[in-house]
């Protein structure tokens, strides 16, 4: 019997094995442009850092399609035959006991299959709807962190030999400066104890490869004493003449969860085994989930599945129905939640207000537009579904009747589901219109200077929000704003910024019609202030901070340095956290 158990269809353990032979394929290209970031780093290459980030990412579907046109043309495979799927399965779950990494093989294939094959049958028959294989413990041939102990080498040359193993090549410009900087860090924290020496008998447990993303790099760890464990990061600059400097102590969960935000491009890290960094980044910010931390470092495909589980984990036991989204309408997409659940769902509406003079793919090319670009920290990153099947009976029947009406042609009904065609998520925060209005006048100006803040930021990375209303931005759980309507950015380098020129006579002033040509790309950024600062208080904020904003010179400045090749630093860190140099 265990014989016969044993034999495998050859035409299932084929498909099997071509399916894994194109996620190899695939982790292999990954980690070879994963492995360059710190070439590109030491190089202070930043057009280069901006082209790996964008080819990482479409790498993923490059890799599927590949995979998809193989089975077809060596198998023949046109429609699915249930039972041989279920032998591929299995046959590549035997495959995988003893791979590096299987919880990303086990979501590749689930790709391959969903882009074949009808709704029906995504179950855990045919795709990765649970694991199969456990994560904890896989072996590799280098281990996911280093430990240090201070106590025994002292402060100073445990973090020598961190920066040591971190393998940079450029010196660093002063070194001795840079670990002055860190032990009064420490200090600071620990007010009055780290001159004994015992406090300094503690382990440091550093992650063996730096972080890239933008132009930082970052080495993070914890540091473990006693039953204290505290979360850290050393973010790493080039000062582009051939040195390296330590520009920050980042000093527990809170912002270290700042730095791994959603709403920040995907870092590079180069590892054989990523569950095993992801697990041990989730010990550092047990409040991010394994979604989000698979996202930060690049492989979102694993984060997306990760999310899908967690979700329907979610569905499965809880109660409450799904609600439109507290705020104002959307007029591009219709937005709902599920209240015990942090986050919002959007769908494109078949119809888009008059005024929104575009067309659905032009809406989703923008949501691509922010997938691949760096986000600075300020613009919230979705998660991208297709085919996605919820009951019925967990929807308000106000929402479904508004679906209805405004996406009729992205859902379909069947079997006691709704199935949405094509659906994004994103992280669940307070519209920024809604924030403001019960706002203390203290937290009031901290947002406001943030909302210039945020803007500011997204223009030295060549994005143009489009539309400046509060309702597009929103405030996360940390307090930060970030942008999430992206139905009308565009590229800076795209925009005409002018000033509106001096009226003819008296009457133009008065009149509806402008007395000058508007061109559709011209912007006039003195017109912010009309729309958008009608409040007082909020007018007198803004202009004590961001006055700058209003003036069209402002903005062809930005344009200038952009098109000069100028990348703009952006730290995911409080400015009062940066040592002095």
């Amino acid at each position: 019997m265990a014989e016969q158990a044993l034999q495998i269809n050859p035409l299932a353990r084929g498909i099997a094995t071509t399916i894994l032979q194109g996620f190899n394929r695939h982790f292999e290209i990954f980690q070879r442009i994963t492995a360059g970031a710190r070439q590109r780093f030491e190089d202070a290459d930043w057009f280069a850092v901006q082209l790996a980030s964008r080819e990482r990412i479409v790498l993923y579907d490059q890799r599927i399609a590949e995979t998809m046109t193989l089975i077809r043309d060596l198998y023949q495979i046109k429609t699915i035959d249930p039972d041989l799927w279920r032998e591929v399965k299995y046959c590549y779950m035997r495959m995988l006991l003893d791979h590096p990494q299987p919880e990303l093989a086990e979501t590749f294939y689930t790709s391959v299959f969903c882009r074949q094959f009808p709704i029906q049958y995504y179950n855990n028959q045919y795709i990765f709807m649970r694991s199969s294989i456990s994560t904890e413990h896989i072996d590799s041939e280098e281990t996911s962190y280093v430990a240090y102990y201070p106590g025994t080498t002292g402060l100073r040359e445990a973090i020598i030999s961190i920066l040591h193993n971190a393998g940079f090549t450029l010196p660093f410009e002063n070194l001795e400066r840079d670990l002055r900087n860190i032990y009064r860090a420490i200090v600071k924290y620990y007010p009055g104890r780290t001159k004994r020496k015992a406090q300094l008998n503690f382990q440091l447990s550093v992650i063996r490869h730096a972080f890239f993303r933008n132009k930082a790099a970052y080495l993070v760890g914890r540091m473990i004493n006693g039953r204290e464990e505290v979360a850290f990061a050393l973010p790493i600059l080039n000062n582009e003449q051939g040195g390296l400097y330590i520009d920050a102590l980042i000093w527990g969960e809170k912002q270290l969860s700042v730095v791994f935000s959603y709403s920040q491009a995907y870092f590079m890290m180069e590892h054989q085994v990523p569950s095993a960094v992801t697990t041990f980044l989730q010990k550092l910010m047990p409040r991010r989930n394994m979604s989000e931390l698979y996202s930060a470092i690049g492989l979102h495909k694993q984060g997306k599945s990760a999310f899908y589980r967690d979700f329907l984990h979610h569905l499965k036991h809880s109660s409450d129905q799904f609600v439109i989204a507290p705020g104002i309408r959307g007029m591009v997409m219709m937005v709902f939640t599920l209240p015990s659940y942090p986050y919002v769902f959007k769908i494109i509406k078949d119809k888009f207000a008059p005024q929104k003079e575009f067309s659905r793919q032009v809406v989703e090319e923008k949501y691509q537009l922010v997938k691949r670009h760096d986000r600075v920290g300020r613009m919230a990153d979705m998660l991208e579904y297709s085919n996605v099947s919820l009951p019925v009976e967990r929807f308000n029947p106000t929402l479904l009747q508004e679906l209805q009406d405004t996406c009729a042609s992205s859902i379909k009904h069947e079997n006691g589901n709704i199935i949405f065609h094509h659906i994004y998520l994103e992280r669940r925060m307070i519209p920024l219109n809604i924030f403001i209005e019960t706002a203390d006048d203290e937290t009031l100006e901290r947002v406001i200077e943030d909302y210039g803040t945020a803007i500011k930021q997204l223009a030295g990375a060549n994005i143009f929000p489009g539309d400046f209303l509060y309702k597009n931005f929103g405030v996360t759980q940390l307090g930060r704003v970030v942008f999430y309507d992206y139905d009308e950015i565009t590229y800076m380098t795209e925009c005409n910024f002018r000033k509106i020129p001096p009226p003819r006579f008296p009457e133009d002033e008065f009149s509806s019609e402008p007395w000058y040509s508007v061109e559709p790309n011209d912007v006039f950024p003195e017109e912010f202030g009309t729309f958008l600062l009608a409040t007082p208080k909020i007018r007198k904020i803004f202009l004590k901070y961001h006055r700058d904003l209003l003036d069209y010179r402002y903005w062809k400045g930005k344009q200038d340095k952009i098109k000069a090749g100028e990348y703009e630093d952006v730290f995911p860190y409080p400015q009062e956290l940066r040592f002095k140099r």
